[in-house]
């Protein structure tokens, strides 16, 4: 059914429930927004040494997901990018934003394996991908 959302309802004012339910959403779906069959090919592509390269190889990944997956990322991160530009206020820094959101979009299938390592890893994509978002994602 179509839901009615009353956004001025008091309980949205708490921001912390806005992000939360935003990334309960993301952490809930089936797949991740990058799905696993990208996980290894994107953690591959961020410890590639060469800057130049790297961008580029990320760059073509976000490019070579399905359509619903790259469409809503470009939103997603357009939206994040916002955020970051408020850091100031909200104490969002890119950083702070990556974290958050890392490990919620870029998972692997199965849990094992080094977790400590991949999270350094699935943050530092979402940070590439924020910070190289005009690259990624050129209108």
């Amino acid at each position: 059914p179509d839901e009615q959302l009353d956004l001025d309802d008091g309980r949205w004012e708490d921001i912390h429930v806005v992000t939360g339910a935003l990334k309960l959403f993301f952490r809930e779906l089936p797949e991740p927004l990058i799905p696993f069959s990208h996980f290894d090919k994107f953690i591959a592509a961020i410890k590639i040494q060469d800057p130049s390269l790297r961008g580029r190889c990320i760059r073509d990944l976000v490019l070579s997901l399905p359509p619903a997956h790259h469409d809503t990322m470009k939103v997603l991160f357009h939206h994040l990018c916002r955020v970051v530009e408020h850091k100031e206020e909200n104490r969002m820094s890119v950083q702070s934003v990556a974290i958050v959101f890392g490990p919620t979009l870029l998972r692997p299938a199965s849990e094992e394996g080094n977790m400590a390592m991949h999270m350094v890893f699935q943050n530092q994509v979402v940070e590439h991908i924020l910070n190289h978002y005009g690259y990624i994602f050129p209108d």
